[in-house]
């Protein structure tokens, strides 16, 4: 299977996304830019679908509040909560019990088998990622950054 970011979203019209391609993205890191501009992009299309755990926003906010910007806090809420094609999802009693699941079986921290968990049940078939512990999960594809070669232009 060919490894690359527009070849994996080839194959999903729903995929989910973990907090660190936000913060990439937000933060217009040189690395990875490139690529979430990829994401993002991709996630404008009609036909496509992103997913992602309220705990995203959680930790998206956290620098933010940490340094005292409710300016900063309130822009990354504005445009990530009414982005395109996004779904932002709130963990339940359902969410709960397959994040254990997950966390029991794969080892996944609780943060991350939330994640996981909303991607199984939002029905996403791939999730984007630069954790590389989302591989252990079967139930999803997982794509990890950092394991691209580097992003032509």
């Amino acid at each position: 299977m060919e490894l690359t970011l527009d070849a994996f979203l080839r194959r999903h019209r729903r995929i989910a996304l973990d907090t660190s391609v936000f913060i990439y993205q937000l933060e217009a890191n040189p690395r990875y830019v490139a690529l979430t501009d990829r994401i993002f992009t991709w996630l404008e299309q009609p036909d496509h679908k992103g997913v992602t755990s309220t705990i995203t926003m959680t930790e998206l906010l956290v620098q933010p509040f940490r340094d005292s910007s409710e300016q900063r806090a309130n822009e990354f809420y504005a445009l990530l909560s009414t982005y395109p094609n996004l779904d932002w999802i709130a963990p339940s009693l359902e969410f709960a019990d397959i994040a254990a699941r997950i966390r029991a079986v794969h080892g996944l921290w609780t943060p991350d088998a939330l994640q996981a968990a909303t991607a199984v049940k939002a029905q996403a078939t791939g999730l984007v990622t630069n954790d590389p512990v989302f591989a252990r999960v079967e139930m999803f594809e997982t794509l990890v950054l950092d394991r691209l070669p580097p992003p032509t232009h």
